[in-house]
């Protein structure tokens, strides 16, 4: 399999690379492509990684699975390539963004230019079945998405962390709010959106705080 990951990415996580339960992962994962469909496609597992290196993190939005359906994963949680139907989470993302500050909806789900802005937009597990939602759960990409979420952590400061949903929250319970900005709110599946992620303003929230540290705000 090839893989690409940023080196800064590849530096912070050398360690992790080399514990047994990551060989076993990697093992794992690389028999799936071999007899399964597998998504997103194996250039693509460490997208995120790769598009926000780690000195440009500005923001970290935390998802679970990447899409399961053919065409859909990117490698960014919550993204799909050009050309697909924008999904119903991402579309509520979209009116929260316009309610809060007042943007037009883009036309497109490819998150792409936040990544290339300093999203990380980090899924806690990195490979999926076709059709198969939660297929790779429970195989080791969670330990390495919470090493990764630590690292970054304790090695940077001001970052802002959204959390949505319970799942993304759990994951983030061991942030320091003293050294970074940790937003919180429902999921903005269609399930859960109207509970409290509508009208979050996180979005606004964010840049501010970047401006506020000397940051440039993030073009939502």
């Amino acid at each position: 399999m090839k893989v690409k990951i940023d080196p800064s990415w590849k530096k912070l996580l050398k360690d992790e690379f080399e514990k047994p339960y990551f060989k076993q992962l990697a093992g794992f994962v690389r028999g799936e492509y071999q007899s399964e469909t597998i998504y997103p496609p194996p250039k693509e597992i460490f997208t995120a990684f790769d598009a926000t290196p780690v000195d440009k993190v500005k923001v970290v939005i935390l998802g679970q699975d990447p899409y399961h359906g053919p065409k859909q994963a990117n490698g960014l949680c919550f993204s799909v390539k050009d050309g697909i139907r924008i999904p119903p989470s991402l579309v509520n993302i979209y009116k929260e963004i316009s309610s809060d500050i007042g943007i037009d909806v883009p036309s497109t789900g490819n998150l792409e230019r936040w990544a290339k802005q300093g999203v990380l937009l980090l899924n806690s597990t990195l490979t999926v079945r076709a059709h198969q939602a939660g297929s790779h759960q429970n195989r080791g990409w969670e330990e390495f998405t919470d090493a990764a979420i630590q690292q970054l952590a304790k090695t940077r400061s001001n970052l802002v962390f959204m959390l949505w949903g319970s799942y993304a929250q759990k994951k983030g319970e061991f942030l320091d709010q003293n050294n970074h900005l940790v937003l919180k709110a429902p999921h903005p599946s269609p399930l859960s959106a109207h509970r409290g992620f509508f009208g979050c303003k996180h979005f606004s929230q964010a840049n501010e705080y970047l401006w506020m540290n000397g940051l440039l705000p993030i073009e939502w």
